[in-house]
C-alpha cells in the first residue's frame, strides 16, 4: 500500500456518501477522479489488501433473520463440505476455526423459518449436524483501523 491507498483506506472506514456520484463525492478530497478511485479499490481487493468493500446491513431492521452457526467436519472432507456449505445463498460467510467445532458460518436470510429451512438443508447434504447459536444480546462495537 502506498500513502494515496492509505488514505482511501482510512476515508473509506467512517461512510459512503449516498449521492448521484459517491465515488466522485470520495475521490475529489483525495485528489482522485471517480475512475482512480475504483481502479484503487480493484486492485486493493484483488492483491488480498482488503478482503471486502461494501456496506452492512441490520437485517433484522430489514424484517429479516440471521444466525451464526457451526460444523464439525473431518479434516479430509473439510474442502467438500465448505463447497456444499458455500453454494447456499443464504451463507453469508463461513472460516475454519482451530476448534471441534472447525467451520463457522452466518446465515442470513428473509424469515427466521427460511435459516431453520436452510440449515436443515446444509445437514441433508453434508450429513453433518449444524449447531445454531441465535443472537442473545446486541453490542455496537466501532472499530476503526488507521493504514
Amino acid at each position: 500500500m502506498d500513502e494515496i491507498d492509505r488514505r482511501i483506506v482510512n476515508a473509506l472506514q467512517d461512510g459512503f456518501p449516498v449521492c448521484d456520484e459517491p465515488y466522485a463525492a470520495v475521490a475529489g478530497p483525495l485528489g482522485l477522479t471517480a475512475e482512480a478511485l475504483l481502479a484503487r479499490l480493484r486492485r486493493l481487493l484483488d492483491d488480498g489488501v482488503l478482503t471486502r468493500f461494501g456496506p452492512l446491513y441490520q437485517v433484522e431492521r430489514m424484517g429479516g433473520s440471521f444466525v451464526l452457526a457451526a460444523l464439525a467436519v473431518p479434516e479430509a472432507d473439510f474442502e467438500r463440505v465448505a463447497g456444499q456449505v458455500n453454494a447456499f445463498p443464504e451463507v453469508a460467510h463461513n472460516y475454519r476455526r482451530e476448534h471441534r467445532l472447525n467451520m463457522w458460518l452466518v446465515l442470513a436470510a428473509e424469515s427466521l423459518q427460511r435459516v431453520d429451512d436452510v440449515a436443515r438443508a446444509i445437514e441433508a447434504a453434508t450429513g453433518l449436524v449444524l449447531h445454531l447459536f441465535p443472537k442473545e444480546r446486541e453490542y455496537f462495537v466501532a472499530l476503526r483501523l488507521v493504514a
